[in-house]
């Protein structure tokens, strides 16, 4: 008889795999030795604890990535309905587009690519929500302000010509609302915009000073009321204390902050402020945009969207374009272009006027200066602007002024949107 552990047993049915059977019955394990329990191995089939562990970590995860789907989803959402709202509030002036169409070839060819000139269009109208303003004559309407903006290609610098309401101007042949025709005139600036419209006030300033326009904007009084008011005010000082009952405003003398209300009536009214020019409206106009400008830079407006949409929804209310630029994306290519402009390279003047020989209460332009001042902005050359005060004191209506170096930068009366008004 031999000494045997005997037939090994299944190891499904009497113990784990490497395990022996031992005299007595005891089973010992492949790598211990003497008597006693064999030790508990982790448990190896699906239904243990461990498995369990990973199938929470799964559904947690799978709930995480569905929460953050749907949060994407309504973010992107929200951002898709803000951004056609905002797309939605700006009027489009086809009509305008059509009467220039028509007169192409009558119109100045662009000269310098990628430069763009955009006319800005203050509307007078009183009709609407407008007429607490002024009377209404009928809807009639005229071009209370009219800027010429010039974007230089390099979009390094900004300049912001006024064109007085009051300049004595050729207006030609145009079509008003009705299809008629009115005829060709000399007659003062606004009287464009109030007879054949948009387009007319375009082909007029193309006629005077040879410049292609790209684009142009029409913006009302509510409009701009509340874009001062999203940008929470704009800071003037003022030399004496206003009260204009016309003009709706009230202020002490000082550095003043103006909400939207205030903003209208400081840069329309005449009688109270200034010696009653529109000259002298002109420059104040100009000295509260260079104000905005900044105000809306230097407070990173721009680059914040909380700050940005209040902005954006106030000015695309405010807006009537031509087709080029009545999208949201339009808009925004224009800005971002701006954007880096330095504050003190955002210039505004005004054309180069002086009274009308025939009527003092009328302008004419002052020649060469003004067709030499349309030559620079129509070849995309810098231009420089600097207080009236700090011109030769005999030089009554500013033009180009000398300069040293091989190629002297003219030099015109006015400001730009780096200035504090109230350090001058």
């Amino acid at each position: 008889m031999t000494d045997s552990a005997g037939t090994p047993g299944d190891p499904e049915k009497e113990g784990t795999p490497g395990a022996a059977a031992a005299p007595g019955g005891e089973t010992r394990s492949g790598s211990g030795s003497g008597p006693g329990p064999a030790p508990e191995e982790p448990p190896q089939d699906g239904g243990g604890g461990l498995d369990i562990t990973v199938r929470r970590k799964r559904h947690w995860l799978r709930w995480t990535a569905l929460g953050a789907s749907f949060v994407v989803l309504v973010a992107a959402g929200v951002g898709w309905w803000l951004y056609k709202k905002l797309d939605g509030n700006i009027r489009t002036d086809t009509s305008a587009a059509a009467e220039l169409k028509a007169y192409e070839k009558e119109r100045p060819v662009s000269v310098v690519h990628d430069a763009e000139n955009i006319l800005l269009i203050g509307s007078d109208s009183r009709a609407g929500d407008n007429r607490e303003y002024g009377r209404d004559d009928g809807g009639s309407q005229r071009s209370d302000t009219t800027i010429l903006l010039h974007l230089a290609a390099d979009r390094k610098s900004a300049t912001a010509m006024s064109i007085p309401r009051d300049l004595m101007v050729d207006i030609p042949a145009c079509h008003k609302a009705d299809k008629t025709a009115t005829r060709a005139q000399f007659a003062q600036f606004n009287w464009a915009f109030e007879m054949g419209g948009t387009a007319c006030t375009i082909r007029t300033v193309e006629k005077m000073t040879g410049i292609r326009i790209d684009h142009h904007m029409v913006i009302d009084f509510n409009g701009f009321k509340d874009m001062v008011d999203a940008v929470d005010g704009v800071e003037v000082c003022l030399k004496e204390p206003v009260d204009d009952k016309d003009a709706h405003l009230k202020l002490d003398a000082g550095r003043q902050k103006l909400n939207g209300e205030q903003a209208l009536g400081y840069v329309r009214a005449r009688k109270s402020l200034g010696n009653g020019s529109d000259t002298d409206r002109m420059d104040r106009q100009q000295q509260f945009l260079g104000a905005l400008v900044n105000k809306v830079q230097s407070n990173g407006v721009l680059l914040n969207p909380t700050r940005l949409y209040p902005v954006l929804d106030a000015a695309t209310k405010a807006l009537t374009t031509d087709p080029g630029l009545d999208s949201l994306k339009d808009l925004y290519d224009l800005v971002r272009g701006m954007r880096d402009v330095p504050t003190d390279k955002v210039q505004f003047l005004t054309v180069p006027r002086q009274p009308y020989h025939l009527n003092r209460n009328r302008d004419e332009l002052v020649q060469p200066d003004a067709d030499k001042l349309f030559k620079r902005l129509r070849d995309d050359k810098p231009v420089a602007v600097v207080p009236a005060d700090k011109l030769k004191s005999d030089d009554k209506n500013p033009g180009p002024a000398d300069a040293s170096g091989p190629s002297p930068t003219p030099t015109y009366s006015g400001n730009n949107a780096a200035t504090d008004l109230c350090k001058r």
